[in-house]
């Protein structure tokens, strides 16, 4: 198991349906959680049906630590295939690596209103060749009330052919059916979700490829 952050495990549960693996206890610099399953990078080249409900889980996962009820932001800064698992039985996509995460009180920013604190923040996608790069700012993160960082995060290292992992690229949806892939749509909300070409385009793109997402995998609530 690799690092976790007890405190995410404790102040945002998985009995209360947060993406994080169940914390039972700890003993000194002993930490004990429950087993999810195998890691996300296993399921790369699983039949497409699959990788489509798991590419649907991921984004709503970036949508649930974006926005809840709760009021915290909860940005992920380090996302890779070996951060995330899949449960071997119900298939659950969870996080196992919540070390790199930023917690953010989106009542405490609308209450002190830090300058530009109401302008929406668009992530800058950043092609820098290398495995799980992101680009973000810690302070602009804690100061705006609006962020698209968890849309870019996951789309861009995980989805669309930008990912990249050990030596693979395409992201977790490569090699779409024909049919799909002749449509255009997915590639396209891909491309706008990880490397946005208007402006507010991420936000708009990770609603509809939610959506679209969830019609493809049955998944529609």
């Amino acid at each position: 198991m690799k690092g976790i952050s007890v405190f995410c495990d404790q102040s945002f549960p998985s009995d209360e349906g947060w993406p994080f693996a169940k914390y039972l206890g700890a003993c000194g610099r002993m930490v004990a959680v429950n087993y999810v399953g195998e890691e996300l990078w296993s399921y790369f080249n699983a039949p497409w049906e699959k990788r489509v409900d798991l590419a649907w889980q991921l984004m709503e996962i970036a949508e649930q630590l974006t926005n809840n009820d709760f009021e915290f932001a909860l940005y992920l800064l380090d996302v890779s295939f070996d951060n995330f698992a899949v449960g071997p039985r119900d298939g659950k996509v969870i996080i196992v690596d919540a070390e790199n995460v930023l917690v953010a009180d989106k009542r405490l920013i609308r209450q002190n209103k830090p300058e530009n604190w109401d302008v929406w923040y668009e992530s800058k996608f950043d092609d820098c060749d290398k495995e799980a790069c992101l680009s973000f700012s810690k302070e602009i993160l804690c100061a705006r009330a609006t962020v698209d960082h968890n849309y870019y995060a996951v789309c861009q290292n995980l989805l669309s052919r930008h990912a990249t992992w050990r030596g693979t690229s395409g992201g977790l949806l490569h090699d779409p059916p024909s049919e799909i892939a002749k449509d255009g749509r997915l590639e396209a909300l891909l491309d706008e979700c990880a490397n946005p070409k208007k402006r507010y385009g991420r936000f708009q793109a990770a609603k509809e490829l939610r959506e679209y997402l969830a019609q493809l995998s049955n998944n529609v609530r």
